[in-house]
């Protein structure tokens, strides 16, 4: 089953999409963009609850370059199964390293939902007051794109004071 699981969510994990959330007057929106590698390795259920879901549980592994340069590392549920093309997943992902020159670290909340191998309602928003550095305040969402391969991110945000 978990395999059917991750043939299910690595199309729909690979295709994210996000909403840009509108900045106040104020604000300047920022777009930072580069190209990162994942690595999405399935890990146990460490208690019965878990086991029962049958959801599957990944880590993930991330290596930002260009304007953000980083890490990347965090935890996914996802559901899916047998030959199915649907399937949805959650994730919460702390990135740490510089965008576009400033050092911090901050959250990025992912969710997606894929039906026949359509994906819907995609979303990868950083998490209100998760910022931490020069990057405190931060807030904006990416969107990911793959092509030949390869993964490319386009991170539109705001910070305080640019």
């Amino acid at each position: 089953m978990k395999r059917a699981i991750l043939g299910s969510i690595v199309p729909l994990a690979a295709a994210l999409g996000a909403c840009v959330s509108a900045p106040s007057p104020k604000e300047k929106i920022m777009h930072a963009r580069g190209t990162f590698e994942v690595s999405v390795k399935p890990q146990q259920p460490d208690n019965e609850p878990a086991k029962a879901s049958g959801l599957a549980r990944l880590s993930l592994d991330k290596r930002f370059i260009g304007a953000l340069a980083g890490v990347g590392q965090g935890e996914m549920l996802a559901s899916g199964g047998g030959s199915s093309s649907s399937g949805a997943y959650v994730a919460l992902e702390r990135v740490s390293g510089t965008l576009d020159g400033r050092e911090g670290s901050f959250v990025l909340l992912h969710s997606a939902v894929m039906t026949d191998n359509v994906p819907k309602d995609w979303s990868v928003k950083v998490v209100p007051d998760s910022g931490t550095g020069q990057l405190a305040g931060i807030a904006g969402s990416m969107t990911i794109t793959i092509a030949d391969g390869k993964h490319f991110y386009n991170f539109a945000y705001t910070l305080p004071g640019l």
